[in-house]
């Protein structure tokens, strides 16, 4: 499996007990979902490695405690500190006005007359509000990503439709003094 076909689940933070047992830090807000893993892919050296589950158990609300099948103590001692992804079609579907941020990527941002406010290049999810990074004639535009702004998602035409406030778009498109 690649990388462009994953998602990032969570990473391997440390060994529990003596067993071969790991903790999984999940990244996610419905860690419920992962409930049940067959497997993981487990990035080592690049490559996404599949890991095969025999156990699972909660240790708190977003971290399990995962052993794997056939896994030699070496192999378990690699996987400490990793990063764990999951195939991008074990993703249920979204609808309405509730995406993945990796599947706008691409997608036009539009103010509610229409007007373009330019394209996703990505969304930032590091810091308390997320964004997305558009481009607009190879202007970055930055949009904070308000659930209460989003009129529409239109995976069809590949567009979101926001209702921004009122002088938004003119921070970045009107010119600076330096500019003239």
């Amino acid at each position: 499996m690649k990388k462009e076909d994953s998602y990032f689940l969570g990473k391997i933070t440390r060994r529990h007990g003596l067993q071969g047992n790991v903790f999984l830090k999940l990244d996610t807000d419905q860690p419920e979902m992962y409930r049940k893993l067959d497997s993981i892919f487990i990035e080592i050296n690049g490559l996404l490695v599949p890991f095969f589950i025999a156990k699972q158990s909660w240790s708190k609300n977003d971290t399990l405690i995962i052993s794997f099948k056939n896994a030699t103590e070496p192999l378990v001692d690699q996987t400490i500190g990793r990063d764990v992804y999951l195939p991008l079609s074990t993703l249920p579907k979204l609808s309405g006005n509730k995406f993945y941020y990796h599947e706008v990527v691409g997608f036009e941002i539009r103010e509610e007359d229409g007007k373009s406010c330019g394209t996703i290049v990505s969304v930032n999810d590091q810091t308390a509000q997320h964004y997305f990074i558009l481009d607009l004639a190879g202007k970055e535009i930055i949009i904070p990503l308000i659930k209460d702004w989003i009129l529409e998602v239109n995976r069809e035409e590949k567009f979101i439709k926001m209702a921004l406030p009122e002088g938004l778009m003119d921070v970045f498109l009107v010119p600076s003094k330096k500019d003239e």
